[in-house]
């Protein structure tokens, strides 16, 4: 990294011991989309605490993460758009699954955590074709079920292929009188509404 400026290292919060290990990692990561690596994947640094899936002191562990990975995320989506890569670069950001929005083991500090969820999960793409500025998907009031626009996970991979340029259903192959696929077996589809 020593070839890079004092300006995009500090893009990419390299200046600032909170956002730097992330920072770096950012960065590294528009180093090799430049130079040609097709898939890059970052994961949130561990700051003391289980990085996205917390089942106690959620509220101070969740900033400490989202202070940490905020700002090299903004730098690497700036700094890929002002070298003209974030057109033909398909950035992603999701956890590993869906969280309910109420507490899981009381009230107090310590224990105050969210319990897994199955029905409800939040992503967001930018880049690569992807629709900019849209907002695709809309839960109840307590977030515990979808009221507008589900997109099941095997249509959100569809879609991600198409936009990597596959088309999901030419990776069909028949084994043990099933059509298996990338999406899963069930039919998958291209979720039009989040492509440019």
């Amino acid at each position: 990294l020593r070839g890079e400026t004092a300006a995009t290292k500090q893009v990419y919060g390299l200046d600032d011991p909170t956002t730097e290990v992330f920072g770096k990692q950012c960065l590294l990561a528009r180093r090799l989309v430049e130079r040609g690596v097709r898939f890059v994947e970052l994961l949130c640094p561990n700051l003391g605490t289980d990085r996205w899936d917390q089942h106690g002191n959620l509220k101070e562990g969740h900033e400490k993460n989202s202070r940490a990975v905020d700002k090299p995320i903004a730098g690497l989506l700036k700094d890929l758009k002002s070298r003209g890569l974030l057109d033909e670069t398909l950035v992603i950001w999701g956890g590993e699954f869906g969280r309910t929005i109420y507490s899981q083991g009381g009230l107090s500090k310590e224990n105050y955590g969210r319990d897994h969820h199955p029905r409800c999960f939040t992503m967001w793409m930018a880049g690569g074709g992807s629709k900019g500025g849209a907002i695709h998907g809309e839960t109840d009031d307590f977030s515990y079920n979808i009221v507008k626009d589900p997109v099941q996970v095997r249509d959100f991979h569809a879609t991600v292929l198409q936009l990597l340029g596959y088309d999901h259903e030419r990776f069909t192959y028949r084994a043990q009188g099933l059509d298996q696929r990338l999406t899963t077996v069930e039919p998958a589809k291209v979720v039009p509404e989040l492509i440019a």
